[in-house]
């Protein structure tokens, strides 16, 4: 029964995705919002930005059917209510632009609700990091959301790393949810892929970085996987975003403001491109998103040691893009 609800499930929710996508790039759809290029953008001409709109509907396509099937745990349907809740959030966010102040409290209340509905037993202060690192990977899957192909590539491989984990674990409920965004970001990356036809926007970058923090919180409760594994899948991303905004902080810059200082950004605009950025990131998504699930069964030290190896690894490609960094704008001046 189980397999037969996925291979229902991944299509449909595939399906949906490419069908809202491909609507939502066409000038006569009422879904048709341009985003126009500014100090942070990497593309030079308007393309329109609700692509997101595709992947949740083909998220929720494939959670509705999961749900049908009696298999969806109440967290995980939680989880994609504060998702739902946030997409609006991002979608009129893309049409009239919301004040920062707006957007932040929405989205404390949606993460703060989704812990205390979520019911994790958590203390005051274990709880109140938890509620600051889901409002933060909510906030830097948007930041990360700027070059062709990224944010749906870190979608199709974080997510797909949650559901096979869920699946061996025997969490079947939160391996088809996970499953359903894989497959509706794969049918977004059709036409987001360089040269992207469609960008996702806040109304799918923002729900997809709030999911990947509430359904990582899921499998850590029931008990699939243990904490570091989400910060493990989604380490392209989190160590991007976080050593950025940490280097502006440090810097005396307003972090809020836009800027093109990311890696990803750095990477793009020193000769590797969209495309040669976006498979570079895919090859790191593959690698660390493989190797947290393919560790989750071996002992302590082994999962130790193969942390330590990624913080090296990713610890040298940022000396790496940094050192060339400096060459390029040297070469500049």
């Amino acid at each position: 029964m189980l397999y037969e609800f996925f291979w229902l499930v991944v299509p449909m929710a595939w399906l949906a995705a490419w069908l809202t996508t491909r609507a939502c790039c066409h000038p006569a759809s009422r879904l048709y919002f341009l985003d126009h290029p500014n100090e942070r953008s990497l593309h030079s001409q308007p393309i329109p930005r609700t692509g997101g709109v595709g992947v949740m509907a083909g998220s929720l396509v494939g959670v509705g059917l999961t749900a049908a099937s009696g298999w969806l745990p109440i967290n995980v349907l939680l989880a994609f209510g504060g998702a739902a809740v946030l997409a609006l959030l991002g979608l009129f966010d893309d049409r009239y632009t919301l004040p920062a102040r707006l957007r932040f409290l929405v989205q404390m209340l949606v993460a703060g609700s989704f812990l205390y509905e979520a019911d994790f037993s958590l203390g005051w202060v274990m709880g109140a990091l938890l509620l600051v690192s889901l409002v933060w990977l909510v906030n830097l899957y948007n930041f990360m959301d700027g070059s062709d192909g990224l944010a749906g590539g870190m979608a199709l491989f974080g997510f797909s790393s949650y559901a096979a984990a869920a699946f061996i674990g025997e969490r079947f409920g939160l391996a088809l949810a996970s499953a359903a965004v894989a497959a509706g970001a794969a049918g977004f990356l059709l036409f987001n892929f360089h040269p992207a036809r469609i960008f996702m926007g806040d109304v799918g970058s923002v729900p997809l970085g709030f999911l990947a923090g509430a359904l990582g919180l899921v499998g850590w409760g029931g008990g699939a996987w243990p904490l570091w594994f989400p910060l493990l899948v989604f380490a392209p991303f989190v160590l991007d975003a976080t050593v950025t905004l940490l280097r502006r902080a440090m810097s005396g810059e307003k972090v809020w403001h836009a800027h093109h200082s990311h890696y990803y950004q750095r990477m793009v605009r020193m000769g590797l491109g969209h495309r040669g950025t976006a498979l570079l990131a895919y090859v790191l998504m593959l690698g660390t998103g493989g190797s947290a699930v393919l560790i989750l069964p071996v002992g302590f030290s082994l999962q130790c040691i193969t942390l330590t190896i990624w913080a090296i690894v990713f610890l040298a490609a940022g000396v790496w893009v940094d050192r060339r960094w400096r060459c390029f704008e040297a070469a500049k001046s």
